[in-house]
């Protein structure tokens, strides 16, 4: 009779653990996936709350009883007697999740709300909550009579960030965008998108491409575009010429403090598109020739007398080719005399003569040199430069 009064209290306490939790020892600590959420996130909650495993054989839950409620709240709006449920037979943790839904809020910028705030559901997974740009998610949950445990997480909105998968891309290689934003997750149960702009230096108008999110709540997204330089641009491909840079920007409308909620800003990234020949190959130059001011070849070369440079160029590929042609003139002392350029683009294969005039100060002998880059400001060898040494009388 002894025995049988002893272990009474520890069988009833098995067996209704839901109404007779561990007063003393209120273990039931409140966990989320997140340290912080932005305005259209999914929260999962977890609870683990071993007094509260009411019966070791069946899938118990606990929060909504009005007795001991789960409360899901933002400073406005709450979810009352929210039910998680427990995880798996005798585990004592349990689990839901709430879906935010912001505030009526332009996201993108075209003129459309894109959120459907709402409070709403009963849980464990059916639960709806409106919150604020800059605000807190409180969950509480009545542990015992008059002792209720809580946990708060922030929500606030996060700067985008944009970029190119590579610095320099080849031409006909696909140009990968990656976009990173996670309050356009506006939708935690399906694949967002959002619009980027992109150009290039030979198509300063562009295109505008819909980036994909990764998965149903990364808050990454991707584009992947094509590169032409024979097609014009048109749905996801991009005209380009071997040199330009290609710009991508995205605008971001749901910006962190001290920006306020109309504000907006332009993110913006650049990557070079380029051949995949090397830079020395793609084109070939001769030994310049001297004529007149006809056109003549000249034998002999005055001083005071004005004559013409005249060099050669040929591209060497199929691309269109930006050049500039420098024409360098210095004496016998590689003091440098003269120095001029001519800059245009080459068609496939095409060759074309450019000349420069010079003007010889002093009868001697001269060095005149040529070289053929991409470019002034970034200047790379498309061919091997020449030297020739000329007598002036």
């Amino acid at each position: 009779m002894f025995y049988l009064s002893f272990f009474l209290p520890l069988l009833l306490f098995s067996a209704y653990g839901e109404s007779a939790p561990v007063y003393d020892a209120p273990y039931s600590p409140i966990f989320t996936d997140k340290s912080v959420y932005s305005w259209t996130d999914k929260i999962k909650i977890t609870i683990v709350s071993p007094s509260w495993n009411a019966d070791k054989f069946s899938i118990d839950s606990i929060g909504n009883l009005d007795s001991h409620p789960i409360k899901v709240s933002t400073s406005e709006h709450s979810l009352k007697s929210y039910k998680l449920t427990e995880t798996d037979v005798n585990s004592g943790i349990f689990t839901g999740e709430v879906i935010l839904t912001g505030f009526a809020h332009d996201a993108d910028g075209d003129g459309d709300v894109d959120t459907i705030p709402k409070t709403t559901g009963h849980g464990p997974t059916n639960g709806f909550l409106e919150s604020e740009r800059d605000s807190a998610v409180t969950i509480s949950f009545e542990f015992a009579d008059g002792l209720v445990l809580t946990e708060s997480v922030p929500v606030s909105w996060n700067l985008g960030t944009i970029s190119f998968s590579k610095d320099v891309f080849f031409l006909d290689e696909s140009v990968v965008v990656r976009v990173i934003d996670f309050d356009m997750n506006l939708n935690p149960e399906m694949l967002d998108v959002i619009p980027i702009h992109l150009f290039s230096n030979s198509d300063i108008a562009g295109i505008e491409v819909n980036a994909v999110e990764t998965s149903e709540s990364s808050g990454s997204f991707i584009a992947t575009i094509s590169t032409s330089q024979k097609s014009p641009s048109s749905g996801n491909r991009l005209y380009v010429l071997p040199g330009d840079e290609i710009f991508v920007k995205y605008e971001d409308h749901t910006l962190p403090k001290p920006f306020s909620h109309n504000d907006h800003l332009e993110i913006n990234s650049l990557a070079k598109v380029d051949s995949s020949i090397p830079y020395v190959e793609r084109l070939s130059i001769l030994q310049p020739t001297f004529s007149d001011g006809v056109g003549d070849g000249l034998e002999l070369i005055s001083s005071d007398s004005q004559i013409q440079i005249v060099g050669s160029v040929k591209n060497n590929h199929e691309l269109k080719q930006k050049f500039v042609y420098l024409f360098q003139v210095k004496t016998h002392d590689n003091y440098v005399e003269s120095i001029s350029w001519i800059q245009g683009d080459l068609l496939s294969y095409q060759e074309l003569d450019v000349s420069r005039s010079w003007i010889p100060k002093l009868p001697g002998k001269y060095i005149v040199e040529t070289f053929v880059w991409n470019s002034i400001e970034d200047p790379n060898a498309l061919s091997d430069w020449t030297s020739v040494v000329v007598s002036v009388e």
